[in-house]
Parts: structure tokens; C-alpha cells; sequence
């Protein structure tokens, strides 16, 4: 079977590997043959029934005539001409897909001035990006904000970026991300305290489990990685552990976070047995 042609948005259907097209609705593939070997049908019989061939020769020559004409005319037209239609429905989902909102996670430095975010909304606002969440962070060389963003099917990273330049952004990252991203993380961070205070040794889980990271073994720690996605939390009892999330650098809320479960750990392991003050 010969691959469509790309010049239809039906041919952006076909498999990239085999070229085939993939099953229309059965009701649809139904109309759309009876729509084609209805005037075939109708000119075979006009034809026929005038001839002076016996009723048996006209019945022989009607049914293998209409059954080559629909085989080798009938279905294959009614695939080609009708395809856009018979394919409405997928095109239809694809459509959906391709508009359905994304999930990124987005973060830019940002001059600590008034106007600044309000540039950077306006920059994200061209690409009809919803704002789900925020986080504003000090940082040395201004305020380092972090987003939650929701943005059509068909922005990628390199409009995300270009928006966060144009906004007053420097340095700015983006990662694809999940809903997860919209959990609230001082709820999970109470939680896993405590799950600390009552087991300390469950430190590094606790933490791997709050900043979604692995636990780097620790022949493999060395320095932390200058990019942030290693993050280093000292312990008086267990040493420095490390966690590494690569892709996606540690923030600064998540790296006091996880230095307070720390400290909570380290406390509850210097507490006599059976001390409840």
C-alpha cells in the first residue's frame, strides 16, 4: 500500500512506519462505500437490464461486475476521496490533544524592583500561560521566582524560555512537570516530621520522599553539582547526606525544608529514651 501524501491533515494520520492509515468508525466507512457504489451499482444495472442476455447471464454478469467494480473502484475511491471525513473523529481527538494544557515548572531571576513580575506575567500572558503557582525566593542578585504553569499543548521549551527572557528573566530554566507539582509541600512536610519524630533514622527516606529525589550513596556524593541538582544536609549522628534530582535543581524553600527535618532528626536523636519533653 503506497503512503499517503502529506499535503492533507488526514495523511498526518498514516503510521511512520508501515504508511497505513488507521480504521475509520465503522458507520463511517459504511456511508461513505455505499456513497460510492451506489452510482456504480445503479449505471451496471442500467447497462445490463437493457441487453438481450438470458435472466441467468444478466444475474452472472451483474453480480461479478458490481463485485470487481466495488473492489477494485468502490473502496479504494471512497478511501481516497472521503479520508478526511472518514477520519474526522481522530483528527478531532488529535486536535484536543494538541490544545490540551502542559504542566511546566519554570524559574527565572528577577531584578527586586516594582514591575518586575508584573513584566513577566504580561510575557507569559502572550503565550496564554496560566499561573497555577508561585514561589519568590531572596536571592543574591535580586528575587529568584518560581512558577507553576499551565500552557497549550503546542508551547514548548523554547517559547517558555524566550517568554522568561522577554519578561526581564535571566538565567531562566524549565522543566515539564505533573500535577504533583500543585501538591501542598508544608502539609507533606509536616507529615514526614512526624514520621521523624517518631523514627529519626528515617531522615533520608523522609527527605527523598519530600523532594521527590534519590539518595546518592555516599562514595558517590564528591562535591555538590554547581547546576543545583545535588543537594548536601549535614548530620552530627550519620554524616552528610546527599540527594541528587538531576533536571531539575533544588529551590531554595526545598533546601530549608530539608535542613529543618534535619535538625528535627538530630534533635530527637539526642533525646533520652522514653524523654517526652
Amino acid at each position: 500500500m503506497k503512503r499517503p501524501p502529506h499535503n492533507t491533515p488526514a495523511a498526518d494520520l498514516s503510521c511512520e512506519v508501515c504508511g497505513r492509515m488507521p480504521e475509520p468508525p465503522k458507520a463511517r466507512l459504511t456511508v461513505a462505500n455505499v456513497a460510492v457504489m451506489l452510482p456504480i451499482e445503479l449505471l451496471v444495472h442500467a447497462l445490463v437490464v437493457e441487453t438481450r442476455l438470458p435472466y441467468v447471464a444478466k444475474v452472472l454478469v451483474l453480480t461479478l461486475t458490481a463485485t470487481v467494480l466495488v473492489i477494485w473502484v468502490a473502496e479504494p475511491s471512497a478511501a481516497r476521496i472521503l479520508r478526511s471525513w472518514l477520519h474526522a473523529p481522530a483528527l478531532r481527538h488529535r486536535r484536543q490533544l494538541a490544545a490540551a494544557p502542559s504542566l511546566w515548572r519554570a524559574r527565572t531571576l528577577l531584578a527586586d524592583q516594582p514591575g518586575s513580575l508584573q513584566r513577566m506575567t504580561r510575557a507569559l500572558a502572550r503565550l496564554d500561560a496560566n499561573i497555577l503557582g508561585l514561589h519568590v525566593h531572596p536571592a543574591p542578585a535580586g528575587v529568584l521566582d518560581e512558577f507553576v504553569l499551565a500552557v497549550p499543548g503546542e508551547v514548548g521549551e523554547r517559547e517558555l524560555l524566550a517568554a522568561l527572557h522577554d519578561g526581564g528573566g535571566s538565567r531562566p530554566h524549565v522543566w515539564p512537570t505533573t500535577s504533583l507539582a500543585m501538591a501542598d509541600g508544608q502539609t507533606k512536610a509536616l507529615s514526614l516530621a512526624a514520621r521523624i519524630a517518631a523514627a529519626p533514622d528515617e531522615l533520608p527516606l523522609a527527605v527523598a520522599e519530600l523532594l521527590h529525589a534519590q539518595i546518592v550513596p555516599p562514595q558517590d556524593a564528591g562535591s555538590p553539582a554547581d547546576d543545583g541538582t545535588r543537594l548536601k544536609i549535614p548530620t552530627a549522628w550519620q554524616g552528610p547526606i546527599t540527594f541528587s534530582r538531576p533536571g531539575e535543581p533544588f529551590t531554595p524553600a526545598e533546601s530549608a525544608r530539608a535542613h529543618r527535618l534535619a535538625e528535627l532528626a538530630e534533635t530527637l536523636s539526642h533525646r533520652p529514651a522514653g524523654s517526652s519533653s
